[in-house]
């Protein structure tokens, strides 16, 4: 069935098709090149943040790129197709993200001005000075970030693997080397400054193609009334409302990635990188609307595709789906072929457009977090700024080969499986970022503590059986995801053993 639909995912461009998505991905570098030139000094906050700053139309744009990813327009279309319209609370979760946003974005935003923040981290130390808690909450971050950098190669693998008639695992390869390698280009020539230009044109394309893609699907495939009373008909069960099981699953993750992903270092980077509070809130608020337009398109897709493709796709194979669909569309007319190049185009900016801001990320918190903080604290910022691209090239290099080895191994998860693994991590730095910044007397070592205890109770979960009659897999199986109990506990502790030191210090004192 998986080779079936391989096939049937072939989408063969011509030569001018080819050229144009060439061009296209050619631009990213000349971009870069403009970023390297538009560099006022070598030193890791040039690199990694701009400077001073970007303004509203270039925050919004690398908002919305990074935010919207691959797993977005693969992922949550493939997952619609295995479940139906039960997976329209990815709309939910994607704007639970911008109001997480607003409990203490403006708050970190004005405190990252005043001390110069770069990574996620600086705040932490500002904050707490744990160099523990720095510690774990960076080796959480970076982690987190390799398995959505990983979602995110195998997302380029799997849309080329449409583009050409080549055999599935050799075009995997490609895409995955070819993207790759053009993203780790046009990064390390222009850093920050590259990585949000690109995303203006990445976001700009998107935008289009979510647009362009909507209009295609109801003109190929029906109006959507049509597609629900044949679902109604022949998998009743993605169209009829959840049961309890299903309703916790929608709660479970409209917390999970509503809190989870508005704490990506990535986005937390953004935060900094802002040129003002005032373009901060405008970017924002313009956000709470973007899963409208984006989330909401890939579940009709997806849906779309499971009346009408019933059965062609199965288990991670299923986020091919859309490029089945595309197949259909070009096929058409020579318009439609057009247009399908374009959403091409949108879905190679979606995926590059995260995975360098990831990249980015990951780099700036190994060179300033790990190694200046742990190794070497003398170092200089030109020498930083070296080893920064030099990181990021050996985590391309590294992930490449481990998203293509996966891939040929038959070890294929799908992309919101990927997408769902860090988040159970990214969650336990929650308490030190939205209830420290607001509770001042929060304290270090019961918030280290606690992080600490929420992110083991959390990874625990993979090694308990599903079945079973034992606490801990009655858990597993409730329908609310680990990491959603370890921040219950790590938010137990961080407060209660805040509490306890302050009263113990008010007493102290007291004594003395």
């Amino acid at each position: 069935m998986i080779a079936a639909a391989a096939e049937t995912n072939v989408i063969p461009f011509g030569a001018g098709a080819l050229a144009f998505i060439a061009v296209y991905l050619l631009s990213m570098v000349g971009i870069g090149w403009l970023g390297m030139r538009a560099k006022k000094e070598n030193s890791l906050r040039d690199h990694f943040i701009g400077g001073s700053g970007v303004g509203f139309f270039v925050l919004l744009l690398t908002l919305f790129a990074t935010q919207y990813s691959g797993n977005t327009i693969l992922g949550f279309s493939g997952k619609a197709y295995r479940i139906g319209f039960a997976w329209l609370t990815c709309v939910h979760f994607m704007t639970t993200i911008v109001v997480t946003y607003l409990l203490f974005a403006p708050k970190l935003f004005k405190l990252a001005k005043q001390h110069a923040f770069i990574t996620p981290t600086d705040y932490l130390a500002h904050r707490f000075n744990h160099r523990g808690l720095n510690l774990l909450a960076t080796l959480i971050m970076v982690a987190s970030l390799m398995n959505f950098y990983l979602a995110q190669l195998t997302a380029m693998g799997r849309a080329v693997e449409g583009l050409t008639t080549l055999d599935p695992e050799t075009a995997f390869l490609w895409g995955v080397v070819v993207l790759a390698g053009i993203m780790l280009v046009y990064e390390n020539m222009g850093g920050f400054r590259a990585v949000a230009w690109t995303d203006v044109i990445q976001g700009g394309v998107l935008a289009l193609g979510f647009m362009v893609l909507l209009v295609l699907i109801f003109k190929e495939y029906g109006s959507m009334e049509q597609t629900t009373r044949t679902l109604l008909q022949i998998a009743p069960e993605k169209v009829l409302p959840p049961k309890a099981p299903e309703v916790r699953s929608w709660i479970s993750y409209i917390l999970l990635l509503g809190v989870g992903a508005a704490l990506y270092p990535q986005a937390i980077q953004r935060i900094y990188a802002a040129r003002s509070a005032k373009t901060l809130r405008k970017s924002l608020a313009v956000m709470a609307f973007m899963p409208l337009c984006t989330a909401l398109i890939a579940v009709l897709v997806g849906v779309t595709a499971a009346a009408h493709l019933a059965g062609e796709l199965q288990g991670a194979s299923s986020d091919a789906v859309l490029g089945v669909m595309l197949r259909h569309i070009q096929e058409q007319s020579a318009f439609g072929y057009a247009l399908v190049v374009l959403i091409f185009a949108a879905i190679l900016g979606a995926i590059m457009s995260t995975a360098d801001s990831t990249l980015l990320s990951m780099s700036s918190m190994v060179t300033k977090d790990l190694y200046m903080g742990f190794v070497r604290p003398e170092a200089s910022q030109a020498s930083l700024t070296s080893l920064g691209k030099w990181i990021s090239t050996i985590f391309v290099v590294a992930l490449a080969a481990l998203a293509i080895w996966l891939n040929n191994s038959g070890t294929k998860l799908t992309l919101v499986e990927l997408l769902e693994m860090k988040f159970d991590m990214l969650l336990q730095l929650a308490p030190a970022f939205m209830i420290a910044i607001h509770w001042q007397r929060m304290r270090a070592g019961p918030v280290f503590a606690g992080m600490f205890a929420g992110l083991v109770f959390a990874l625990l979960f993979f090694w308990v059986p599903a079945k079973g009659d034992g606490f801990l897999t009655l858990l597993k199986n409730s329908g609310f995801h680990p990491g959603l109990y370890g921040l219950l506990l790590n938010i137990f502790i961080g407060v209660t053993g805040s509490w306890i030191v302050n009263t113990w210090s008010k007493h102290r004192t007291g004594e003395m």
